[in-house]
């Protein structure tokens, strides 16, 4: 175990560092830190979740100079969310020093950027093309630069952002100190290392340490039409504090997210296609616990540090191992247990085999619940509402009325009532999802192939795949084998 105290950290960071509740180093950012402090360029292969942003952040917030007015670390990363999750982390690490830390991102008005440019930020966060706009108006200017940091290289391959790097690398002092970090380190993210970088030292987390040991993953087999009714009865049965569904597409988030409000359940959507403020927004709810389903493609959901997430149900197999990595490293987090979902076709049985191989861990086959577990999963949950509620002892107001209750009735048919009053039962209202193609075998681990490079102006990719997620097939009633007459669906392109 190490401790940050035990690290080559100044008082100041320190003192951030501990204000925020952090004692534990990671094993990146241990193996990181001291490198970095040191001035040696490092490649950093690690996933999502393990601290990877303080590995690099404060290494760079050690060398700011809080007095000068100069751009002087250099920080991109392939989303947007990314960009504004990272910026105020710094923030905080960087407070006691006073460092003022930017992002910058595609769907933000570039002329306020402009304007907050002209305060004197030390650190800038930003997206690849917004970045890139930034330098061709002259608005940004980085030829102080003294760190520069390229976070989730492999994900900015895949959005197609290459080109653009290498144009912004050009615009960096070449004596500067660089950090990559990448889940993993795929040729042309090599090629990058070895033009830009000089004698990079290589910290890896373990394959191991990268999967989560402490998260259950399970498969569950289902045809299309049926899986939306399992994915109901597992929520009830259940009953997962925080919970995220991940989608293939941005209509399947759209979709899915509806039905389970009819269902009952509190959830929301979130994708590409959503305004800032409406992610943000969404966000900050299933933060709070005002939401506790968040159904989201890839896209929307790499990168944020969603503390708390007790379940994740891949409503979708994902198209790349990767990104299943990823997928189920929002939950099992600080320490804690969580569970892994993952729906199955028949048909796509082979890409199990894939995501077990890259994980080193083979998924144990859950039988879907039966609508009588379903319901008895949610008189347990009413149970253990009562039980809540009787520990707390807080009942003297309703203990009158109880008293009447019991003079008038028989106590188990009191007791039973109250439980059927709190019971949410299973709700089979009909719901319209639109089926997806299975994966076509053929697509093997190129997830990154399907992803378009024309969002790249956005900060952003699509989260959908080449096909268009299937828009030409007919919604289906959940509850009917019959194909009702389809709505106009929005393509996901």
């Amino acid at each position: 175990m190490t401790l940050f105290s035990d690290l080559p950290i100044s008082p100041a960071i320190l003192k951030s560092i501990k204000r925020m509740g952090f004692e534990e180093a990671t094993p990146i950012q241990s193996g990181t830190i001291p490198l970095s402090v040191e001035g040696r360029d490092i490649i950093g292969q690690a996933q999502t979740g393990t601290g990877k942003t303080a590995a690099f952040g404060i290494p760079m917030l050690e060398k700011i100079d809080a007095k000068s007015s100069n751009i002087q670390g250099l920080i991109i990363a392939p989303t947007r969310e990314l960009a504004i999750q990272v910026s105020e982390e710094l923030y905080k690490i960087g407070s006691d020093k006073r460092v003022r830390v930017l992002s910058v991102y595609g769907g933000q008005d570039i002329q306020r950027q402009i304007r907050a440019m002209k305060k004197n930020p030390h650190i800038i966060v930003g997206t690849p093309g917004r970045l890139l706009d930034h330098i061709n108006r002259r608005t940004l200017k980085l030829d102080n630069v003294q760190t520069l940091v390229l976070d989730e290289a492999d994900e900015m391959l895949n959005m197609g952002f290459i080109d653009d790097i290498e144009s912004i690398l050009k615009n960096v002092p070449s004596t500067r100190q660089t950090l990559l970090f990448s889940a993993t380190m795929p040729g042309p993210i090599r090629k990058i290392a070895e033009r830009f970088m000089s004698n990079p030292e290589t910290v890896s987390v373990k394959t191991k340490e990268m999967t989560v040991e402490n998260i259950e993953q399970f498969f569950v087999k289902a045809h299309e039409r049926e899986k939306f009714d399992v994915l109901s009865r597992l929520l009830n049965v259940q009953s997962p504090e925080l919970a995220i569904v991940f989608g293939r597409t941005k209509r399947r988030v759209d979709e899915l997210a509806r039905a389970l409000e009819i269902r009952g359940y509190m959830a929301e959507g979130i994708h590409g296609d959503l305004t800032q403020a409406k992610r943000m927004s969404v966000l900050k709810k299933f933060k709070e616990g005002r939401i506790d389903v968040l159904v989201a493609t890839d896209v929307a959901a790499r990168g944020l540090d969603i503390s708390g997430v007790t379940h994740v149900y891949n409503y979708d197999i994902p198209q790349d191992p990767e990104s299943y990595v990823h997928r189920i490293g929002r939950t099992g987090r600080a320490g804690k247990t969580g569970m892994a979902m993952t729906f199955v076709t028949p048909r796509e049985m082979n890409y199990l085999r894939v995501v077990e191989q890259t994980t080193k861990k083979k998924m144990t086959q859950l039988r879907p619940p039966s609508s009588s577990e379903a319901l008895e999963g949610m008189q347990r949950a009413a149970v253990e509402s009562l039980k809540e509620a009787i520990e707390k002892n807080n009942l003297e107001e309703y203990k009158v009325l109880a008293r009447e209750l019991m003079n008038e009735n028989d106590a188990l048919d009191v007791i039973a009532a109250a439980l059927k009053t709190l019971t949410k039962e299973p709700d089979s209202t009909p719901v319209d999802i639109t089926p997806e193609k299975p994966l076509s075998s053929k697509k093997h681990g190129g997830g990154g192939k399907s992803y378009r490079k024309d969002d790249k102006k956005y900060g952003n990719r699509s989260g959908g795949n080449r096909s268009g997620g299937g828009g030409g097939s007919k919604p289906y009633n959940s509850r009917q084998r019959t194909p009702r007459r389809p709505s106009t669906p929005r393509q996901d392109g």
